[in-house]
């Protein structure tokens, strides 16, 4: 079966400019960063305990993305590549395409009570290619394509000469490694992690600078697939993309945030030139994951704003009597932090337009009713003659058919 990110990259490279695809990566490789709280709460947990999910209700969650069929993407840990990939080859009839973390910098290593990930990022892995590839070292050339030929690479740059060189050369190491076993990689490139690495106002440039510079002197066999990096505003992304088309930019999602945070910002990458959204912990600590994960795929097609997305999101939790985690006037706020794995530090700011009525929307029987009100002739909706009202109300009358079954 062909996969939606070999059809989507098609495509872009074709046209650059013209093309409308857009590519979402779920990154569920927590496993890498966190440890035990790396699949999120339980919801069953009393409210005086810390009660997290096991590994078995992550891998869980994964396989019902994968049955979903929405995003283009699965990253895991190689240990959950292996199981799902190998072992249970839920990819092989699918079009989403199965990817692992194939490093994991010091400043990824974030457990409790841990200050590694404070110092200065090294460069560090953990998994083989060929283990992400076949399960066992020293595959046969054969045996390469049964397990993901798709992995992250990180990097962390301080401004820091000799940390800096060797972030590059062990990246080096590894470009020249994936070629060789047709491995393919993206790139993902962490802002500084230490506070006096670089003036807050320079950090969008110091990036876009390193990230030219850094693949000048790698022909194309050798190049990442895309990119995975900080959304740091429209000029810094137009910047990037202006640079080189064939430079395909993604961005990462960072700490979870509020509804309003994840879908704003997958809706501005896009606006601003994104190709690539790469979600963890916004995808992973939403009530409702696959509900929340479709209105991403509504927001990069534009069939619908982010405030109407969280309203109607919010009209979904209702209607499957999901107990928001945010009451939805809080949860059309933004909240910025900080875009690393560990600690957050932000404030709280209230969606400033939008004075309309809170109140979640109204149940499917009454949405799916305003939902028929602008269609083509043909019974299938004309999204561009639909008003906001309207659009809000087919999606969450869509959803409610979806995830109330």
């Amino acid at each position: 079966m062909e996969k939606s990110l070999d059809r989507k990259l098609k495509s872009i490279h074709a046209d650059p400019t013209g093309s409308k695809e857009f590519i979402i990566a779920d990154a569920k490789d927590a496993d890498m960063a966190f440890g035990i709280g790396a699949p999120g709460l339980s919801p069953e947990r009393h409210d005086q305990e810390l009660k997290y999910k096991t590994l078995a209700e992550y891998r869980e969650q994964i396989r019902e993305v994968i049955k979903q069929e929405v995003v283009d993407i699965v990253l895991m840990s190689a240990s959950t590549s292996e199981k799902l990939t190998i072992d249970e080859r839920l990819f092989d009839n699918s079009p989403i395409t199965p990817a692992a973390r194939a490093n994991d910098t010091t400043d990824v290593h974030v457990p409790r009570g841990g200050k590694i990930h404070l110092a200065p990022a090294k460069p560090f892995r953990s998994a083989s290619l060929d283990h992400i590839q076949c399960g066992h070292l020293d595959c046969s050339p054969e045996e390469r394509a049964y397990g993901a030929d798709l992995g992250l690479y990180s990097v962390t740059f301080n401004n820091n000469l000799e940390e800096d060189l060797a972030t590059l050369e062990r990246y080096k190491e590894f470009r020249e490694e994936a070629e060789r076993k047709k491995f393919r990689h993206f790139l993902e490139i962490f802002d500084p992690n230490i506070s006096n690495a670089v003036a807050a106002d320079l950090a969008p440039g110091f990036i876009n600078d390193l990230i030219a510079r850094t693949l000048a002197g790698v022909a194309s066999a050798g190049r990442p697939t895309f990119l995975k990096m900080v959304y740091h505003g429209p000029r810094a992304m137009e910047e990037l993309v202006a640079y080189d088309p064939h430079l395909i930019v993604g961005i990462l999602g960072g700490s979870a945030g509020t509804t309003l945070d994840a879908f704003q910002l997958i809706y501005d990458a896009k606006k601003y030139g994104g190709r690539v959204a790469l979600f963890g912990r916004k995808i992973n600590q939403a009530e409702h994951q696959l509900a929340f994960i479709q209105f991403l795929r509504y927001l990069v097609e534009d069939k619908i704003q982010p405030v109407e997305a969280v309203k109607a999101y919010h009209g979904v939790l209702q209607e499957l009597g999901i107990k928001p985690t945010r009451e939805l006037e809080v949860d059309l706020t933004y909240q910025t932090a900080v875009m690393s794995y560990g600690g957050e530090d932000g404030k709280t700011f209230s969606f400033p337009a939008q004075k309309t009525d809170s109140k979640p929307a109204a149940s499917s029987s009454k949405t799916t009713t305003a939902s028929q009100a602008a269609t083509n002739g043909k019974g299938t909706p004309d999204f561009a003659a639909m008003s906001s009202a309207e659009k809000l109300a087919y999606h969450q009358a869509r959803l409610n058919r979806m995830f109330g079954e």
